[in-house]
């Protein structure tokens, strides 16, 4: 992934004029972007208001989406763009008027709220709208228009109020979905499945470049641009590959039918870069405004709140949502702060540089405001949604293992530190969301992983990919050497698919849904295998 097309030099250029100092400020920051993508400075003159009337195409392409729920709040997404595959979508660097409403009913006889909010070019036309005074715990129908034009009708729904007793709550879990690499059959499903809230746990989209066929999708005669045929690096180049996976209609449908709560990975930027660290050995001064512009980018496309929008290089991504006393969910950021890979990443035989006690996953702050969560948290489930694996994974059963140092594995001590801050805080039912490595996975979450007999702290879910690596295979060629060298992972399954977890006051259940192939469209779904949990003794049994 070497090569640097035409976009860079515009990124070598911006990195010349502001220096990496002068960059990591935030007024610096600020200014190199702009000079970088060429958006307008502050201050600078408001674009021209377009009359929604004039549109003469179909705006919603992309469709609708909602996300975050609090107790009285959610956020509604949308993006215009008629012409999705060009640059600007379709439509003139002016200002767009859009309004929207909230109902109980999916014909929008039971309204709630309504307004409007305003589609600016500077942002690729997208909105977000933070809709509040909503009753807590209650489902709502939404939908956007301009001029003739009227969205595709979302669902959503509000978290339970603070305090209340709610004795359920289902969840999916989701992550990694490379276009290039087959269909997102399993969204489709999802989207059909009784769950409250969608979690993202990384890899939305692919850096990587998509051909003309699309990658694996052979079965669709539509032909791409060239301009998908190039590795993102630009702000362009990344709000394209956003407009290309969120013209798949089994993603839009999801979306709609859900709300989504969402964090990145390494690919929503680039493969596995660690902090302001790149894969490629080019300047972190240049790859901050690459990773400014793939924030930027991931902001506009995704349903997040006016606090999560970016600065630069720099967006705070980690936070908290509770629902109700049943769960508390801490959404981390692993990319971000955390230190560069030891060993120059990949698996390797651990040793001095990855258990030095300085490195970090998360970053001192992140890390304190976690630990400072859970000892104020009263739910009965704290729930972890976050990147990579945290268990242990050797590859092997002998003492030559090595462990992957992209994973929690190439940071034990901050694993360590995770953990005693679990069980300082008297967290007793701790469950961690993940996704990266594109299987299911099934973790006992060991208080010492080389002692089977010690202390199960909390269960970890891995959520397989939704199309990356391709079909896979229930039995991957290295299911025995792994399972025998971890006798804390409980499941190992390499196709396609999704996890659904319920949430009891008693129990929770993780029900492990995939698809047999993802290279031809229509797959059917299938649980592939059920465990629980039982609150107060931690440890997944089948179900």
């Amino acid at each position: 992934m070497d090569r640097i097309h035409e976009h860079s030099e515009e990124l070598r250029a911006a990195a010349r004029h502001f220096g990496r100092r002068r960059f990591l400020t935030a007024t610096g920051a600020a200014a190199a972007l702009a000079f970088a993508t060429q958006l307008p400075a502050a201050g600078a003159a408001a674009a021209a208001q377009l009359d929604g009337r004039r549109l003469s195409e179909y705006p919603f392409t992309l469709g609708v989406a909602s996300g975050d729920p609090l107790p009285g709040s959610v956020v509604l997404w949308t993006r215009l763009a008629p012409r999705p595959f060009e640059p600007d979508g379709g439509l003139p660097a002016n200002r767009v008027t859009v309004y929207w409403e909230l109902a109980r009913d999916e014909r929008f006889t039971r309204p709630v709220r309504h307004g409007t909010v305003t589609a600016h070019p500077e942002f690729r036309h997208t909105v977000h709208v933070e809709v509040d005074h909503l009753d807590a715990g209650r489902g709502f129908f939404y939908r956007f228009r301009v001029g003739a034009w009227t969205s595709p009708v979302g669902r959503t729904r509000t978290a339970p109020a603070p305090g209340a007793h709610n004795t359920a709550l289902t969840l999916a879990a989701v992550s990694c979905q490379a276009y290039h690499d087959g269909y997102f059959t399993a969204y489709r499903h999802l989207a059909a499945e009784d769950v409250d809230v969608v979690f993202h746990l990384g890899d939305y989209l692919y850096e990587y470049a998509v051909n003309a066929t699309g990658g694996a999708r052979a079965y669709t005669d539509r032909v791409l641009p060239a301009l998908f045929d190039r590795e993102t690096l630009s702000l362009e180049d990344y709000r394209l590959r956003y407009a290309l996976y969120k013209s798949d209609p089994d993603l839009r449908a999801a979306h709609a039918a859900h709300p989504f709560v969402v964090t990145w990975d390494d690919h929503e930027t680039e493969n596995n870069y660690a902090g302001d660290t790149p894969e490629n050995g080019v300047p972190p001064e240049e790859f901050l405004l690459r990773r400014a512009a793939a924030y930027r980018a991931y902001w506009e496309h995704q349903p997040l709140r006016a606090p999560q929008r970016p600065v630069g290089p720099d967006m705070r991504l980690y936070r908290r949502l509770r629902f109700g006393r049943l769960a508390q969910f801490d959404i981390l950021d692993t990319r971000q702060y955390r230190s560069d890979q030891a060993y120059g990443d990949g698996w390797r035989v651990p040793g001095p540089e990855s258990e030095n006690p300085a490195r970090t996953m998360t970053g001192a702050t992140q890390e304190r405001w976690l630990l400072d969560g859970w000892r104020s948290s009263g739910a009965r489930w704290n729930v972890l949604p976050q990147q990579v694996v945290l268990s242990q994974r050797r590859d092997r059963a002998t003492a030559d293992f090595k462990l992957s140092m992209d994973s929690w594995d190439g940071y034990p001590a901050a694993r360590q530190r995770i953990l005693a801050g679990a069980r300082a805080a008297g967290v007793e039912n701790l469950m961690v969301l993940t996704g990266d490595v594109h299987v299911g996975h099934a973790f006992d979450i060991k208080a010492d992983f080389r002692d089977p007999s010690s202390r199960t702290l909390g269960t970890e879910i891995v959520a397989t990919s939704i199309a990356s690596g391709r079909d896979g295979a229930d039995r991957l060629s290295n299911h025995d050497q792994l399972m025998g060298a971890n006798p804390h992972l409980k499941f190992f399954n390499g196709r396609r698919g999704y996890v659904k977890v319920a949430l009891g006051t008693e129990s929770a259940r993780a029900d492990f849904r995939t698809v047999p192939y993802v290279t031809r469209p229509g797959a059917p779904v299938t649980t592939a295998a059920s465990f629980v949990t039982q609150v107060g003794d931690q440890g997944l049994t089948p179900a």
